[in-house]
């Protein structure tokens, strides 16, 4: 899932704990329910904050990118291959004859969690290869290229020695399964949202929070003589 799709889902996470907090009546629910949101509303900051500084960061590769085609037509680079070590990605890039090319010509320039590599003037053409997203964050002070005989290799330095089991955040989703969604239909029963916002609180809460549910909820119920009971 990219940061565009994240922050769409907290806000629709935003909206309903909204749509909850007009129909609910208990201080004490509300007073969750209030905290999830300034919660919601600070997360939706911090991944707006990411989208821009990646969005920049595409911009300034895609400047160099167009600063540094000299001649010919650009080809994008689709094949590849991708293993690691404890300490780098390794991306290899088959290009016949790659390594007859002045060393110059095979540029790669890297940031936080993407990396772009532009080969210039091989056989008349210029092949390029971008990937956004990578599924954690590199080094690219210390990421790197190598060419070898009909080959590039690029290293791409992990911050961690964390085993990666995708090459970019896209692939992981794409083999994820989809959650079951926890919004409410709109014509569905208030009080059904409402368990639901509070069961995922609960489950994703910490200890101080989960007392304070049990203890909201323990009182509801000594002042109700019937009423359906919360399982978390």
């Amino acid at each position: 899932m990219d940061i565009g799709e994240q922050i769409l889902q907290l806000q629709n996470d935003l909206d309903e704990v909204k749509l909850l907090l007009e129909k609910v009546t208990r201080k004490r629910i509300r007073d969750i329910l209030v905290s999830e949101q300034k919660k919601i509303e600070t997360e939706i900051s911090k991944k707006q904050q990411q989208q821009q500084k990646l969005l920049k960061e595409k911009e300034e590769m895609e400047k160099t990118l167009h600063s540094s085609v000299s001649k010919g037509y650009t080809v994008k680079i689709n094949n590849y291959g991708w293993d690691q070590s404890d300490k780098f990605i390794k991306i290899y890039i088959t290009l016949n004859g790659v390594h007859k090319i002045p060393a110059e010509n095979v540029e790669a320039t890297f940031s936080d969690r993407s990396f772009m590599v532009l080969i210039k003037d091989l056989d008349g053409k210029n092949h390029q290869m971008t990937v956004n997203n990578l599924l954690n964050s590199i080094d690219p002070q210390e990421s790197y290229r190598k060419v070898k005989t009909d080959m590039v290799l690029v290293m791409c330095k992990k911050k961690t020695s964390k085993k990666w089991e995708f090459l970019t955040q896209v692939e992981k989703q794409a083999k994820e399964k989809q959650k079951p969604s926890l919004d409410a239909d709109a014509d569905a029963d208030p009080s059904e949202g409402l368990m639901n916002v509070l069961k995922k609180i609960y489950a994703e809460g910490d200890d101080e929070m989960k007392r304070t549910i049990n203890k909201a909820w323990a009182e509801s119920r000594d002042k109700q003589s019937k009423g359906e009971e919360m399982e978390f």
